[in-house]
């Protein structure tokens, strides 16, 4: 069996695998630390590198706005809770701020290969910058993977985890470029008039049979 069949498929709507691990805020079972949160897991490549130290010190500074949506940041990378706590000393100190949720220690690299985030043809030997969101149900709702030399942008993770939550709790999609506030697209299989009265009390414009646009509904969590 080579290195590629030794990562497993995950996809979405799959249920988020479960691991015990050791990580800088002590040892825990995944899907319990987890509880009724959402979650953003991701992976980085190594510990004491430029791209993963930016990175982590948005993710620790934008980490009210996912507390905001009830989302949970935990991070991994395949070295040591030592090594670890070592770096955050760096982060704290370079990003001006103090790192404020878990970095999972997987030395093994087995949480790595159980979430496929080493990717051989990249680099057999380090996780790629994977990223997951994971809802309260412990279902994987978006996987996104960026290549080693590419920060990535949380102001966009962020923008996703907003428009699932927002399609879990309206009758809505979201258009190309959605941010906050925008319209919405209503799904098409509403075309009970008395059920688009009834769900978007706002009105809605009709561009087409299929392409009905409405104003956001609900509450812009980010104020």
């Amino acid at each position: 069996m080579n290195a590629d069949t030794q990562t497993p498929s995950l996809h979405l709507g799959d249920i988020a695998p479960d691991f015990v691990a050791d990580t800088t805020e002590g040892k825990f079972d995944f899907h319990e630390w987890l509880g009724n949160s959402w979650c953003v897991f991701f992976s980085h490549p190594k510990d004491f590198t430029p791209v993963c130290t930016t990175e982590l010190g948005m993710a620790a500074r934008l980490k009210t706005e996912f507390d905001k949506r009830n989302a949970k940041l935990i991070a991994l990378s395949v070295e040591s809770v030592s090594s670890h706590k070592e770096w955050i000393k760096d982060i704290n100190e370079i990003q001006r701020t103090n790192l404020n949720f878990p970095i999972i220690g997987d030395e093994n690299s087995y949480i790595a290969h159980l979430y496929g985030m080493i990717h051989p043809r990249a680099n057999d030997t380090f996780t790629v910058r994977t990223v997951f969101i994971i809802d309260p149900n412990k279902k994987i709702r978006m996987m996104m993977t960026y290549p080693a030399a590419t920060g990535r942008n949380f102001d966009e993770i962020l923008r996703v985890l907003d428009a699932i939550q927002l399609t879990d709790q309206y009758s809505v999609a979201t258009p190309a470029n959605w941010n906050q506030g925008q319209d919405c697209v209503i799904l098409p299989s509403i075309t009970d008039a008395a059920t688009l009265t009834k769900l978007f009390p706002k009105g809605y414009r009709e561009v087409k049979p299929y392409l009905r646009f409405t104003p956001q509904p609900g509450s812009n969590p980010s104020k």
